[in-house]
């Protein structure tokens, strides 16, 4: 036996470590300075970097279910940057940055792949308007550029030149595309947060919120009611039932958001492929799985079912681009709820009431934000309201103003 192996077993703290990651469930205290009503990649990134950067530690993580359990956990762990708007691409840009570097440091992998993401172009008009995407995005920094199909074929041999009798014209070529575990994001957040002497509440539902004279002063759950100086509502995909809680009502429609997987293979697949034309993406994991995702189902619904109809036209689109994988197997098909908004931007920064914090309309992008989100969200908080420049265009009071930030057009698989 290769001493290398023997060592741990004559080990006493494995395979189990003496200290775990995360600490054991306490009490609820009566009173914290922050409340973050949900315990998913958002919520538990806003408090580490509170409790890192800012020394802000007596933080009550509430989460209904468990850690990372919600659209955290749902999501095809997808990270970009090459958006449409300068607004979008310079938060991405920044959230992009951060990934590279959070297994260092969390020292904690979180199995960061940098992959590139190509999508395909089948008409003319959407060449011209990945030329703008390009444009925009070198400007701030992104490596977006325009490919043409030969350059297409090398990345991607297997590919179907003409899927559906759409010749694919050009392709959006995103080096910078990558993809990381998702739960190992989330754990790494927590536990750095929870080492800090943050409280992390799983099986915790809010069931109120305490508003007082127009601010936010606390909640009530199912185990007992809680004062707090300031609420961070970071709840993916209920944004609105929560809101309305503190009287808050969301320019937000939510989806459900379907996605499958088949069963490993030999790897042939390492960029990201999407074509918004067939409402597909693919994409094959590091374990030789092959993720296929799409757009939201065309109805408002807040249920993770999954359904036929969805699965047979997603699938019919993918075998379009790769042939071969109509005789491979699906093993598990699942959906998420996606809290959609007209600008498909998301809504971050002040509310109407005073001390609570928004964090919501992430739709389909959240997860490829969590670093920047967490990081801004914390600047917020520790501020007292001041709105970090990044996401001062992302506010709620923009669909008022009529300064929408659209995306609509830079949607992985167009919804």
């Amino acid at each position: 036996m290769p001493f290398s192996l023997l060592k741990y077993g004559l080990k006493n703290d494995y395979p189990f470590e003496r200290d775990a990651d995360l600490p054991s469930p306490t009490e609820l205290k009566k009173h914290y300075d922050v409340v973050i009503i949900g315990g998913g990649g958002h919520g538990v990134a806003t408090a580490y970097y509170l409790a890192k950067y800012h020394g802000i530690t007596n933080i009550a993580i509430l989460e209904k279910g468990y850690l990372g359990g919600g659209n955290t956990a749902r999501n095809t762990a997808v990270i970009r940057s090459n958006y449409l708007t300068s607004e979008g691409v310079k938060f991405y840009k920044k959230s992009v940055d951060m990934f590279k570097g959070l297994s260092n440091e969390f020292d904690f992998n979180i199995m960061y792949s940098s992959r590139g993401q190509l999508t395909l172009a089948h008409t003319d008009s959407t060449i011209r308007s990945f030329r703008q995407r390009t444009e925009v995005n070198k400007h701030f920094g992104g490596k977006t550029e325009l490919i043409d199909p030969q350059q297409i074929k090398e990345l991607v041999p297997t590919l179907n030149m003409n899927p559906a009798d759409m010749p694919i014209l050009a392709g959006l070529w995103h080096t910078d595309g990558a993809t990381a575990r998702h739960d190992a994001v989330a754990w790494g957040y927590a536990k750095g947060a929870t080492q800090r002497g943050v409280e992390l509440h799983q099986l915790t539902e809010v069931t109120d919120v305490i508003i007082e004279n127009g601010k936010a002063k606390g909640v009530k759950t199912n185990r007992g009611t809680v004062s707090c100086g300031c609420i961070v509502q970071a709840v993916a995909g209920h944004s609105s039932i929560v809101a309305a809680m503190a009287g808050i009502k969301m320019p937000i429609t939510t989806y459900p958001l379907q996605a499958m997987v088949t069963q490993p293979v030999k790897p042939f697949l390492d960029p990201l492929v999407s074509s918004s034309a067939l409402h597909c993406y693919v994409q094959q994991t590091g374990r030789g799985e092959i993720v296929f995702g799409g757009g939201s189902d065309p109805y408002p619904l807040y249920n993770t079912r999954s359904t036929l109809d969805l699965k047979e036209s997603l699938l019919a689109s993918a075998i379009e681009m790769f042939p071969f994988m109509a005789n491979m197997k699906l093993m598990r098909q699942w959906a998420g709820i996606t809290d959609m908004t007209s600008d498909y931007s998301p809504i971050m920064g002040l509310s109407p009431v005073e001390n609570y914090y928004l964090d919501a309309g992430w739709g389909t992008w959240g997860f490829k934000a969590t670093p920047i989100c967490g990081k801004s969200m914390a600047e917020l908080v520790a501020s007292g309201g001041k709105v970090p420049e990044l996401i001062a265009p992302f506010s709620m009071d923009r669909f008022d103003e009529f300064r929408q930030v659209n995306e609509m057009g830079a949607t992985a698989a167009s919804h």
